[in-house]
């Protein structure tokens, strides 16, 4: 325990109370299993944060790791070591932690809208297809917590972020959650910090997995990943789609200027609820994101400002779609384009989970 870092904000719980506060560990507890483990949902009060009586007090997810692995346990500390000092209202909260014997644990504020993941690709009548302006606000939630890791207060780089490590509360403001990868930024003069290749496929920027060297600009890359997400309805890395369209930013980096083909990848689930110049806003937002070139991208700070404008940018002065013809004058297009959305889109049933990711993986090969 001496690798903890000191942080009077974190409470130390005994093994006993968190199998006492998730029933213990009861399978209709579990919120979502990963690589690492999985997560149960637990109840704790308030003041004390002694063990509760279900339906009673806190909320809290309770993350449990499985016994064995350094890199199991690096991760852990990391997470306790980040999120013990670094507090935004965008980053998920984490409560306290457990390690007692070979047992490894950690508690969390309770999410109950889970994963922006769930929300985008899982189809079930419990997971809506989220709204043209509930995505915006997703989109600027994470993008704040991503500005607040970069700024000189925090200066970490995420590395890892993904649709399954935002987090949403019931209001959906977006958490991001999962600092296991996480690292300190580059000090002194030094442009970038160098680091064995780790991540997820599909989100991880290209200069990152060519060469290990990470900068902030590299979650800026992955940022554009999920905005791409957002705007598509489609996963980054899908091998069950057509080959041409197994990454997602290869196929739809040609659409994202042209007013005539940018409606051909925008997710049919939330047609007419934006205004074409606001969908290309977006797009223009993502390409800049996914500059091949680390220095071309925007910092976060400016992809806060963009979204900040964009935001609102598809509805009137009442809060109604604007411009909703844009539908009509495509739909001939986008029917044409619809089933093939939608089979790509049912694919997200696996996998699925609201809280952990698998272990991470070397990219490298």
């Amino acid at each position: 325990e001496g690798e903890i870092l000191q942080s009077s904000n974190l409470k130390s719980f005994n093994f006993s109370e968190l199998r006492t506060a998730t029933r213990n560990f009861r399978p209709d507890s579990v919120l979502g299993e990963g690589g690492f483990g999985c997560v149960f949902k637990g109840w704790i009060d308030e003041n004390s944060l002694t063990a509760a009586k279900p339906g009673t007090g806190l909320v809290i997810a309770v993350k449990r790791l499985n016994q064995e692995g350094f890199q199991g346990h690096q991760e852990w500390l990391a997470e306790i070591n980040y999120l013990g000092q670094l507090h935004h209202p965008n980053l998920v909260k984490l409560i306290g932690y457990c390690l007692e014997d070979d047992h490894r644990l950690l508690v969390y504020e309770f999410m109950p809208k889970g994963s922006l993941e769930n929300h985008l690709f899982r189809r079930n009548s419990y997971f809506q297809p989220l709204s043209w302006n509930l995505r915006m606000k997703v989109a600027l939630g994470a993008a704040k917590g991503l500005a607040f890791l970069h700024s000189d207060e925090a200066k970490v780089i995420y590395r890892d972020f993904k649709t399954s490590n935002i987090l949403l509360d019931s209001n959906y403001n977006a958490k991001l959650s999962d600092f296991g990868l996480a690292k300190d930024g580059p000090t002194g003069d030094k442009s970038h910090v160098s680091t064995r290749v780790m991540g997820t496929y599909g989100y991880a920027a290209p200069e990152y997995m060519a060469t290990g060297h990470l900068t902030a600009r590299s979650d800026v890359y992955s940022f554009g990943v999920v905005l791409l997400e957002m705007l598509t309805g489609k996963r980054a890395m899908d091998k069950n789609r057509p080959s041409r369209e197994h990454s997602l930013v290869d196929w739809a980096k040609p659409y994202l200027t042209s007013k005539r083909k940018i409606l051909h990848v925008m997710d049919s689930r939330i047609e007419s609820q934006y205004t074409l110049d606001a969908a290309l806003k977006a797009a223009y937002l993502a390409l800049q994101c996914l500059s091949i070139e680390p220095k071309l991208r925007p910092n976060m700070n400016a992809v806060v400002k963009a979204l900040e404008q964009l935001q609102d940018s598809g509805r009137d002065h009442k809060g109604a779609p604007r411009n909703s013809s844009v539908r009509n004058s495509h739909q001939h297009s986008r029917n044409a384009h619809k089933h093939q959305m939608k089979n790509a889109n049912d694919l997200g049933n696996r996998n699925s989970i609201s809280y952990p990711r698998p272990a991470a993986s070397p990219l490298s090969t």
